[in-house]
């Protein structure tokens, strides 16, 4: 009965639009964890009998939309702005609770200051470098 099935829009990742500088870059990041944050709410709140399924296409989803984020924020080349915006992705895995991914990219932020700043947030962020 395809009466009241709809075809979702595409995602902001899902439209291909490559930002042309770091600015507009950094901004499809923000745009990506906005809507993938919505994914990992939803996951959360899923229950019934479709839950499974319906957590399996969120978790592909949200996957995807770290991938493209993660590949945006490569081509930042202000150090300054590529550091925010990996900490905005930061953010996302620990509220989807991947703290490993959160962990590697921690690893990545150059600047002091917004790597402290995550791990007073996120103290879970360091239990696995106090455990090596």
């Amino acid at each position: 009965m395809r009466w009241f099935h709809r075809d979702r829009p595409p995602d902001v990742w899902e439209t291909g639009v490559a930002p042309e500088g770091d600015i507009e870059a950094a901004q499809l990041i923000r745009e990506i964890c906005a809507a993938a944050a919505v994914i990992t709410e939803r996951m959360a709140t899923l229950r019934g009998r479709n839950a499974e399924t319906e957590k399996a296409a969120e978790s592909e989803r949200y996957q995807a939309a770290i991938k493209c984020a993660l590949e945006v924020a490569k081509k930042i080349s202000d150090d300054a702005m590529r550091d925010i915006s990996v900490s905005q992705i930061i953010r996302l895995c620990v509220k989807a609770g991947h703290l490993k991914t959160a962990r590697v990219l921690l690893r990545a932020i150059q600047s002091d200051r917004i790597r402290d700043e995550l791990i007073t947030e996120s103290p879970s962020l360091t239990d696995q470098d106090a455990a090596s």
